[in-house]
C-alpha cells in the first residue's frame, strides 16, 4: 500500500496548491477585462474580451483584436468573406500527418493521445484551449474506435491456459508460477504435448480476450463520473489554471511511468537472454547428443538414435513431476467447475458484457442531454438556474457510480469462486477484493477528473496505474482503450454540439485518427509479440506523457506571453443568455473588419 501512500499524499500536496492559487485567481477577476477587448463580428460588431463569448467565432487574431471561424483546409480564396482572411490549407495538412501518426502510437499505448493533440492542437493547428481540448476528444474518439476494432478480434498473451492447478506463486497468493518459467523452447513444447497427453482425455489449452471486460465494466463508470466532475470544473477554471493542473499532472505521472519503464525493459532484457541462453544449452545437449551416436556408429556400436532422442526426452520430460503430483489429488467436481470458468472466460464476444458497456453509455449520454452543458440547450429545456439541472447531474453520479458499485461487487464474487475451485489465475491477473476495489476506483475516478479537464483520455494516469499494479502491458493498453472510447466520445459529442470545436475539423480528425489508430496499432502489436518486449509499449507511453507535459507549460507561458501576463480569474458557473433577442443579426463585413 505505499504506492497508494505516496499517490495520496501527492493529490494532497495537489489539492493544497490549487487552494493556494484559487484566492490569487478571485483576486485576479476582472483584473484583465480592460487590457484584452476583442471585435465579434456578431451583433454588428460587438466588444468581447474573450472570443470563446463571440458565438461562431471563437479564434483569435491578437494582432488586429479579431474574433473569426476556422475553416477546414481554408485556401484564402474568397476575399469578400471575412473568415477567409485565415487560410490553414498547409497547417491542416501538417496536422493531419502528425494526427494519424500518432493516433497509431497512441493506441498501441493504451492511452487517447489527449496529452498530444491539445498542445498540438494550440500550437500546430492554433486553435484556443478550450476547443483544442474539444478537438482533442473527438481525435481520441476517432482512435479509441480504430483500437477497439483490433482490439476486439485479438486473444490474450497467454494463450496455453490449462486447466490443472499447477505450481502455487510463493510471493502473490492465489496465482500460479508460469509453465514456461525456466524452460527452453524445445521443453516448453515438450511439457504442452505431455499436458495434452495425460489426464482424463479433455485436456485443452484456454485463453481469453485481451480486453479484461470485467476490469471495464467496473473501473470504465468510474472515469465517466470522474470525466463529467472534469467538464464541471473547466467551467470555472481560467485557461492558464487548467493547464498549470494539467502539467503537474503529466509531470508527476511521466516520472512514475519512466521509473515503471526501466523496470520492466531491463526485466524484459533479462527474460530474452533467458530464453537466448536456454535454447543454446538445448541445442548444444543435442548436438552432443547427435556427435555421441556417431562416435558409436564408427566404432560399430549400434546406437539406433537412442542417445539423442533419450537427450531430447530428458529436456522434454523436465518439469513435468510437480504437475502430475498436484494432479493425482484434484477433485473431478473441482475440476468440472474450473473448466467451466476457464470455458466461460475464453468467449471472444461475451455479448452480456458488452451489451452492459453500451448500456452504461447510452444511460450517461441521455442523462447528458437530458441535462444539456455549456453552450447546449437541454431538450427539456432547464438551464443550470432550475433545480432540475443539478438533480440530473446527480443523476449522472448516481448512474455511474451505481453501474461501479454492482460489477466491483461482482467482481470480487467472480475471483473468490474461482479461487475456491483453484483457477489458474496467473501473475499479471487482478484478484479483485474490497481493498484493491478502493484502490482502482479512487485513482480511476481522479483519472476521470484530469480527461475531462484537461481534454485527455484518462489513459495516461490510468495506464500506469495498471502498470504499475502488474497488468500485463497488453491487456492494460486494450482495457484502457475501451474505456477511453466510451468516455470520450461522450464528451467529444457534448462539445461538437456546444459550437466549442468547428464540426468539420472535429469529423475530419475523427477520421483521421480512426484510419490511423488501426493501422499504427495493427503494426507496433505485431512487432511486440514478435520480440516479446512489451516493455517498449511502456517507454513509448512515457515519452508521449513527456512530451504533453512539455507541450502544456510552452502553451501556458506562450497564452500569459499574449496578454501581457495578465492571470485573469474565475469563470461564472451558471451564465444564461438574455441578450439574443436585443441583438442585431447584421454580421460586420470583410470591408469593416478588415479596413487594412
Amino acid at each position: 500500500m505505499s504506492y497508494l501512500h505516496r499517490q495520496s499524499f501527492f493529490l494532497v500536496l495537489l489539492l493544497a496548491l490549487v487552494i493556494y492559487i484559487a484566492p490569487l485567481a478571485a483576486a485576479a477577476e476582472g483584473k484583465c477585462a480592460g487590457e484584452g477587448q476583442f471585435t465579434c463580428p456578431n451583433c454588428g460588431g460587438i466588444q468581447v474580451s474573450d472570443c470563446m463569448d463571440c458565438d461562431g467565432y471563437l479564434f483569435t487574431d491578437y494582432n488586429y483584436g479579431l474574433c473569426y471561424n476556422r475553416k477546414l483546409f481554408n485556401t484564402n480564396a474568397d476575399n469578400g468573406n471575412s473568415d477567409n482572411h485565415y487560410p490553414f490549407l498547409w497547417t491542416d495538412i501538417v496536422g493531419t500527418i502528425v494526427w494519424f501518426l500518432t493516433a497509431g502510437i497512441a493506441t498501441a499505448c493504451g492511452v487517447g493521445g489527449g496529452g498530444i493533440y491539445v498542445p498540438m492542437g494550440i500550437l500546430l493547428l492554433r486553435f484556443p484551449p478550450k476547443p483544442a481540448s474539444g478537438l482533442s476528444q473527438a481525435s481520441i474518439f476517432g482512435a479509441s474506435l480504430g483500437g477497439i476494432l483490433v482490439n476486439i478480434r485479438k486473444r490474450h498473451p497467454d494463450e496455453h491456459i490449462r486447466d490443472t492447478k499447477g505450481t502455487p506463486s510463493e510471493s502473490q497468493p492465489g496465482k500460479i508460477m508460469s509453465y514456461e518459467k525456466g524452460k527452453g523452447p524445445m521443453e516448453i513444447e515438450g511439457d504442452r504435448q505431455k499436458y495434452l497427453d495425460e489426464g482424463d482425455g479433455k485436456r485443452k489449452f484456454y485463453t481469453r480476450p485481451v480486453i479484461d471486460y470485467d476490469m471495464a465494466l467496473f473501473l470504465a463508470p468510474m472515469e465517466m463520473a470522474g470525466a463529467v466532475l472534469g467538464v464541471i470544473i473547466q467551467r470555472v477554471f481560467p485557461n492558464w489554471l487548467f493547464l498549470c493542473f494539467a502539467a503537474i499532472v503529466l509531470g508527476f505521472t511521466a516520472y512514475k511511468t519512466f521509473k515503471k519503464f526501466f523496470a520492466a525493459y531491463a526485466k524484459d532484457k533479462a527474460a530474452k537472454e533467458e530464453r537466448i541462453e536456454l535454447t543454446r544449452r538445448e541445442s548444444q545437449k543435442i548436438l552432443e547428443s547427435q556427435k555421441k551416436l556417431e562416435s558409436q556408429k564408427e566404432s560399430g556400436v549400434s546406437g539406433e538414435g537412442g542417445d539423442a532422442s533419450e537427450a531430447v526426452n530428458d529436456v522434454e520430460e523436465n518439469g513435468g513431476t510437480k504437475e502430475e503430483t498436484v494432479e493425482e489429488h484434484d477433485d473431478p467436481k473441482e475440476l468440472e467447475q474450473r473448466r467451466k470458468f476457464l470455458e466461460d472466460d475464453s468467449r471472444q464476444y461475451p455479448f452480456e458484457k458488452i451489451s452492459y458497456l453500451v448500456l452504461l453509455w447510452i444511460g450517461l449520454t441521455v442523462i447528458t442531454f437530458l441535462k444539456g452543458g455549456k453552450g447546449v440547450d437541454s431538450v427539456i429545456g432547464i438551464t443550470c438556474q432550475d433545480a432540475g439541472f443539478y438533480v440530473l447531474v446527480a443523476a449522472q453520479f448516481l448512474w455511474t457510480m451505481g453501474f461501479a458499485a454492482f460489477f466491483g461487487w461482482k467482481n470480487v464474487k467472480n475471483v473468490n469462486q474461482r479461487v475456491a475451485v483453484n483457477y489458474p489465475f496467473n501473475e499479471t491477473d487482478v484478484l479483485w477484493d474490497f481493498k484493491k476495489l478502493q484502490f482502482y476506483s479512487f485513482f480511476t475516478f481522479v483519472a476521470g477528473i484530469v480527461a475531462g479537464l484537461i481534454g485527455i483520455g484518462g489513459g495516461m494516469v490510468l495506464g500506469p496505474l495498471m502498470i504499475v499494479m502488474g497488468v500485463n502491458p497488453r491487456v492494460s493498453t486494450a482495457t484502457t482503450a475501451t474505456m477511453i472510447l466510451l468516455t470520450s466520445s461522450s464528451v467529444a459529442v457534448m462539445f461538437v454540439m456546444s459550437g466549442l470545436v468547428p464540426w468539420q475539423y472535429a469529423v475530419y480528425f475523427f477520421c483521421v485518427c480512426l484510419l490511423g489508430a488501426y493501422i499504427g496499432k495493427t503494426r507496433i502489436d505485431a512487432y511486440v509479440k514478435k520480440t516479446g518486449m512489451g516493455s517498449i509499449l511502456v517507454g513509448i507511453l512515457a515519452t508521449i506523457i513527456a512530451l504533453a507535459t512539455i507541450g502544456c507549460i510552452i502553451i501556458l507561458f506562450l497564452n500569459l506571453a499574449k496578454v501581457n501576463w495578465c492571470v485573469d480569474g474565475f469563470k461564472a458557473f451558471c451564465t444564461v443568455s438574455v441578450e439574443e433577442d436585443a441583438c442585431p443579426t447584421r454580421l460586420l463585413s470583410a470591408e469593416e473588419i478588415f479596413p487594412y
